[in-house]
């Protein structure tokens, strides 16, 4: 999903008006007609209110750091305090102008899928916030991986965030899965919009892979998962590069 337009920029939308209104809440609209309202408090959180799996996983961050889908700049701040050079990046103008106004040094409007080596290279890559699903497809990760193996330093890591899909019990998560499983999609690919206000994203597809899953297309595109923090159905892959 490339950048947004101001009538396409619901999520920005959603993280200005929760500066102002804590209770606002994120409106994710999936293509079969299930709508989910979600907490958007998340996006402003400190670090005490982090889920633990992310806290935990800073222990893995090293030198310049690459935030993937940045939002109102939690992770860019904390990381800023620990003395990281950091650039975030986000698809939403909106969301960046927040992130900015909140002290993020270095915050640009780039979706994922157009970040190169323009932006130099990096120690680290946080994909916090269920970002990792934010390459789309199994296709679309292999690229994304090999260029983020490109613009890294030999010892890069990923912190990559996920849902495994198959946790969910919930009927209508079940017939998802079965109905890609009958389109020749793989199991977990969503294809989702955010909506606030009249605002609404263009249809994107969202990644949710399992442990194993991501296993797969990490060692495909010259990476391999070195540990795996688990917090219920969501969690953190550490990704390290395999060179040679």
């Amino acid at each position: 999903m490339s950048r947004l337009r101001r009538d396409q920029d619901a999520f920005g939308q959603e993280i200005a008006a929760i500066v102002d209104d804590p209770d606002t809440m994120e409106i994710i609209e999936r293509d079969d007609g299930r709508i989910d309202a979600y907490s958007a408090a998340y996006t402003l959180s400190p670090l005490r209110g982090w889920q633990p799996i992310e806290r935990r996983a800073l222990r893995y961050v090293t030198g310049r750091v690459l935030d993937v889908g940045t939002g109102a700049g939690r992770v860019a701040l904390e990381l800023q305090k620990r003395r990281h050079a950091v650039v975030a990046i986000d698809n939403s103008p909106l969301a960046i102008a927040t992130a900015k106004r909140r002290g993020v040094k270095d915050a640009r409007v780039i979706a994922l899928a157009d970040v190169g080596r323009r932006l130099g290279t990096f120690d680290s890559i946080v994909m916090y916030g269920n970002n990792f699903g934010l390459v789309g497809t199994p296709r679309r990760a292999h690229r994304i991986l090999r260029t983020l193996a490109a613009m890294t330093s030999p010892n890069a890591r990923i912190l990559a965030q996920t849902i495994d899909p198959y946790t969910s019990k919930d009927s209508a998560h079940v017939a998802y899965r079965a109905r890609n499983r009958r389109l020749g999609r793989p199991p977990g690919q969503l294809r989702v919009r955010a909506r606030f206000g009249t605002a609404a994203t263009p249809w994107f597809d969202l990644l949710l892979v399992s442990p194993d899953e991501m296993r797969g297309i990490a060692e495909d595109a010259g990476w391999r998962v070195k540990t795996v923090l688990k917090g219920g159905h969501v969690y953190i892959g550490v990704l390290e590069k395999r060179n040679g």
